[in-house]
């Protein structure tokens, strides 16, 4: 297996193909690559076509995935606010790499998707699901059933396009097509081991508690006092000892992935926002349906909690897997991590590089990151989505 990231700013189009040409090949050879994923700031949305065509022109990937983003990842920088194109190409010998194009369609005022293989044969081995989304036409929550009915376990990793502001203004690639809507993505399975980390970036406040009264996604009661009321002290609390961590977006509800396990902490929750709340009935909605008796405890998000809980996955990671290292990385931050939360620019790019080390990462910042928390496929946000590339044959060899 080998992995390669090339990077251009030059804003003419065949000019940054020449250089990630170039790159390319002196890193893989003249054989193309079995995959591309390719991602490109917003400034070249007018040259989506020329980009894709001169890609395959030139360096003829047998797959070719990738969307337009606000801004991309790739090496060990993060291009927030200028114009890059990035091109992450592996080759994956004894690989199936299958593209996926799922379409949006509407059925009595509700969306859905279309596309998902009926079946993926895929001789046991486990298969690992990259998926790209246009935020205005896919109901991720649909896709995530079917791949669980027909892959059982597989982990879905990828993010929302950020590169649109409005319905039809995404542009998604797969092979020779461009499309504004939907979803694309590729499907890999054979002698490839994919490992994910999420760092949702928070950190659990206070105590859990039980809910003991709920309906969908509102809350009426939590540890038998009425939800607002606990939000209320919770808020209170933060005031009085952390003043620096309020926010309209520093408090989040965190649904405990476990609720057995024997002591509950950071990384053991699934992360929601708060939507809000209703004076009258005590009530306060979150962004996802909860059920009375699950566990629930709020959390605080800020830039020293994402710091940590990256660092800390991260590292973890690489402590459990010393004879499995990564050869290439995927990452995919949430639009609003980057300099808006940490102050200084590359924060995530840069750990990831820290921990793993120097091996070829591409990315992009998403309007929603894709990946799985307690075994489960899920759509984040403010959250950073982690695909680690291994070769299996690596750890049978030293084993």
């Amino acid at each position: 297996m080998h992995y390669h990231v090339a990077i251009s700013q030059e804003p003419d189009v065949e000019q940054a193909v020449q250089a990630l040409h170039d790159s390319t090949i002196q890193s893989l050879g003249q054989n193309p690559p079995d995959l591309a994923f390719l991602f490109f700031s917003s400034f070249f949305s007018e040259n989506a076509s020329s980009l894709q065509a001169l890609i395959h022109e030139k360096i003829s990937p047998h797959v070719l995935v990738g969307c337009m983003n606000n801004g991309v990842i790739g090496g060990s920088q993060e291009f927030e606010s200028e114009p890059a194109i990035i091109l992450w190409s592996a080759r994956l010998p004894d690989v199936t790499v299958r593209p996926i194009r799922l379409e949006a369609q509407e059925q009595n005022s509700h969306l859905t998707l279309h596309g998902w293989p009926e079946s993926i044969d895929s001789g046991g081995k486990q298969p690992y699901v990259f998926l790209f989304a246009d935020p205005f036409t896919s109901p991720i929550e649909e896709v995530f059933s079917s791949i669980e009915k027909d892959c059982p376990g597989s982990p879905v990793i990828g993010g929302i396009a950020s590169g649109g502001t409005d319905s039809g203004e995404n542009q998604l690639l797969l092979n020779q097509d461009i499309y504004d809507s939907g979803v694309v993505g590729v499907v890999l399975w054979g002698h490839l081991d994919v490992r994910t980390v999420v760092s949702q970036g928070c950190q659990p406040i206070g105590e859990p508690y039980v809910v003991t009264k709920a309906e969908r996604n509102i809350i009426y009661e939590l540890g038998g006092m009425p939800m607002l009321e606990r939000l209320k002290v919770t808020m209170q609390d933060i005031r009085e000892n952390n003043p620096s961590q309020v926010g309209h977006q520093s408090l989040q509800v965190g649904i405990a992935m476990d609720e057995y396990r024997g002591v509950l902490g950071q990384g053991d929750f699934l992360i929601r926002d708060l939507m809000g709340a209703d004076e009258s009935s005590g009530g306060v909605a979150i962004s996802d349906v909860v059920q009375e008796g699950q566990t629930l405890q709020f959390h605080v998000r800020d830039a020293n909690a994402a710091d940590q809980e990256l660092t800390k996955l991260l590292a973890e990671d690489q402590s459990t897997h010393v004879d499995q290292p990564a050869k290439g990385v995927l990452l995919f931050s949430c639009i609003c991590r980057g300099e808006r939360l940490f102050s200084h620019p590359h924060h995530d790019v840069l750990a990831v590089r820290e921990q793993i080390g120097d091996v070829p990462i591409a990315g992009f910042f998403a309007g929603g990151e894709i990946g799985p928390v307690g075994g489960r496929n899920y759509l984040h946000g403010y959250t950073a989505s982690v695909a680690l590339f291994c070769d299996p044959r690596e750890s049978d060899a030293s084993s």
